[in-house]
């Protein structure tokens, strides 16, 4: 077991905040979204990012290291702690409407930053115990359907014109939304589809890993509804929506404006570091395991978190994923920042 391990226990900081927003009311419940949109941009415009990689005999230590996994385990749990109190703290407490929006934006949060981001970590893995855990912790957003078409799309037609989930030169995000979540579903479809055919299943079948996906799904929310009311039904669905968007801000920011060059058969070059934005900005990389190391991740998609590296020729974002996301919100800011780093690419590229 490996002290540097420890350091992805930071995350743990919203969830503990989550647990007391979930638990008070006032100002304070906003605290984890202060935390998480205001300290940590604010911070990362201060320290200077750390471009440095493990050893090659530090990585073998990290990787056969299940301290490592056992974090990520327990996120499952945690996740679901966390959503029965939010369910269980709108259904006993007299809350004001800032106050249940406060919880329902905390709680989307969560969904976000750990249903969903530790989700895909697991999701990448082979084992069928954590796909089990990832496709768990998907649920708590309603995006099990992310599984299929990050997994056996987006891996394969990144950067390209063919990914609903790459952002192009000058699309904003809130088009970019309306496009990725539509067509990321159509995309989940067709490729559970085409492997039911493949196999000479029919596509109508319980087989089908989307119609489970569904099954799954409305079985859920069914419940929440059953245990605690279609009116917390419809404040659960807003936070998953939340936690939709703040994967789709991610999925916005980490490809946009790059694109693989088309080789003369019709297929595009392999998936290099020079296609996804890469942040070494620490605290980010901490709140998100690493997720802002996105370069390998595409380059080497079964590299753990804790050993995903620096490269050089990866194009690198002004600040760490928090402030860059906030950035994105404001299209003007972030064409003005982005647009102008895409040309010294591109002119960098030529020469």
């Amino acid at each position: 077991m490996s002290i540097r391990a420890f350091k992805y226990l930071s995350p743990l900081i919203i969830y503990i905040g989550a647990f007391r927003s979930f638990t008070i009311t006032g100002w304070e419940i906003w605290m984890p979204m202060i935390y998480a949109w205001l300290v940590i941009p604010l911070a990362e415009l201060f320290i200077k990012p750390s471009a440095a990689n493990m050893s090659v005999a530090e990585e073998e230590l990290a990787k056969a290291d299940k301290t490592y996994d056992f974090l990520l385990y327990g996120i499952v749990v945690l996740q679901y702690i966390a959503l029965y109190m939010f369910l269980r703290s709108l259904q006993t407490d007299e809350l004001s409407a800032t106050d249940t929006t406060g919880r329902i934006w905390v709680m989307g949060l969560l969904c976000g930053t750990f249903g969903i981001n530790v989700g895909h970590e697991l999701g990448h893995r082979v084992n069928q115990f954590e796909q089990g855990l990832a496709k768990a912790l998907l649920l708590t957003s309603l995006y099990m359907h992310f599984f299929t078409e990050h997994n056996k799309g987006h891996h394969k037609r990144v950067a390209t014109p063919d990914d609903p989930s790459s952002a192009r030169y000058g699309e904003m995000i809130y088009v970019f939304y309306f496009r990725t979540i539509i067509f990321s579903y159509l995309s989940a479809w067709h490729i559970a589809n085409e492997e039911q055919k493949k196999k000479g299943r029919p596509v109508f079948s319980i087989r089908n890993e989307m119609i489970q996906f569904h099954l799954i799904q409305l079985t859920f929310i069914t419940s929440i509804a059953f245990v605690f009311g279609w009116l917390i039904t419809l404040y659960f669905l807003a936070a998953a929506l939340i936690g939709i968007l703040l994967l789709e801000t991610v999925n916005y920011i980490e490809h946009y404006g790059l694109q693989r060059k088309q080789l003369a058969d019709g297929k595009y070059e392999r998936a290099l570091p020079a296609h996804s934005w890469n942040s070494d900005h620490i605290i980010g990389r901490l709140m998100l395991f690493e997720l802002s190391r996105h370069s390998d991740h595409h380059y080497m998609a079964s590299r753990k978190y804790q050993v995903l590296r620096h490269h050089d020729d990866a194009p690198q974002m002004p600040t760490g994923y928090p402030g860059m996301m906030i950035l994105s919100l404001f299209p003007p800011a972030w064409f003005y920042v982005m647009n102008r780093k895409i040309k010294q690419l591109q002119k960098k590229e030529a020469t």
